[in-house]
């Protein structure tokens, strides 16, 4: 979607969804109507989010509005690379070949599997006593 060089994504990841704008700018990301540095206090969540800019060289040439909903830190932050690579093919399409090699495009399947009657866990059951 194109309004004005204003470009819209939506990533996600396990239950996070992020809806992202991208518009030609000097790299001021916001998320959630928060600096970026005050949302994510762990690192590795922010490096997660930046991935694609990086690769591209494009870090300092957006401005990056964020919008991100459910899950955890993990999540959001993989929701938010999704989303922010979906907008930059939307963008540049030649942008696309280099962001795929490194397995941004698809959305990440695994999520959580559902715990089960009668078992402890999804998988893990209760210990079995013969007498």
């Amino acid at each position: 979607m194109n309004k004005e060089n204003i470009y819209y994504a939506t990533g996600k990841r396990k239950t996070a969804i992020a809806k992202t704008w991208l518009k030609p700018g000097k790299g001021e990301i916001i998320i959630n109507n928060r600096p970026v540095n005050d949302y994510f206090k762990i690192h590795s969540a922010k490096i997660i989010m930046m991935q694609p800019l990086v690769l591209t060289n494009t870090l300092g040439s957006y401005d990056i509005k964020i919008r991100v909903l459910g899950g955890g830190i993990s999540g959001q932050a993989g929701a938010i690379r999704h989303g922010i690579t979906k907008a930059l093919i939307d963008i540049d399409p030649d942008l696309r070949q280099i962001l795929k090699k490194a397995g941004f495009v698809k959305r990440d399947p695994r999520v959580k599997e559902r715990k089960k009657y009668g078992q402890k866990g999804a998988r893990a059951h209760f210990q079995f006593s013969k007498r």
